[in-house]
C-alpha cells in the first residue's frame, strides 16, 4: 500500500489563487480606463428580481443592449436558465470616448425556484432591457 502524503492546507491555497485571479480580473477593467476595445472582461451575470405571488412567481432579469435573438431562456419545475451574448457594435469612430464600462460576451445565469411551478405554462417578455417570467 503506498502511503499518501497529507496536506491539510493545499486546498486553501488552491482556494487562494482562484481568488486572486478573480480579484485581478476585476481591478483590470479599473486599471485600464481608457481602454474602451471589445476585450476579453470578466463574465458578467444579469441581476435578477424573483417575487412569489401566491399563485404564481415573477422573474425579472436586467439583461440590457441583447437582442430576444441573442437570448436562449429554458424553464423547468425546479429552476430558470437565461443565458446569451452582448454583441460588441464595431465602430470606426470613437466619438470620443474615453472610458466604457459596458459588459461584452457571453452569460449565463441559473435561478433555482423555491417552489416548482408549471414550466410549460411560462411567459416570457422582453421590453427595455427587462425580461419578465410570469
Amino acid at each position: 500500500m503506498a502511503l499518501i502524503r497529507w496536506e491539510p492546507f493545499r486546498d486553501m491555497e488552491i482556494l487562494r489563487r482562484q481568488m486572486d485571479q478573480i480579484f485581478s480580473e476585476m481591478t483590470a477593467d479599473e486599471r485600464s480606463n481608457s481602454d474602451i476595445s471589445p476585450a476579453p472582461r470578466t463574465a458578467w451575470v444579469p441581476a435578477v428580481e424573483l417575487s412569489d405571488h401566491g399563485y404564481k412567481l415573477l422573474l425579472r432579469a436586467e439583461i440590457p443592449g441583447v437582442e430576444s435573438k441573442d437570448l436562449d431562456v429554458q424553464v423547468t419545475q425546479d429552476a430558470v436558465s437565461i443565458a446569451g451574448e452582448h454583441h460588441y457594435q464595431e465602430s470606426t469612430n470613437s466619438n470620443g470616448k474615453i472610458r466604457s464600462e459596458f459588459r461584452y460576451g457571453k452569460f449565463q445565469r441559473i435561478i433555482p425556484l423555491p417552489s416548482k411551478v408549471q414550466h410549460q405554462q411560462v411567459q416570457a417578455d422582453l421590453k427595455d432591457g427587462i425580461l419578465t417570467l410570469s
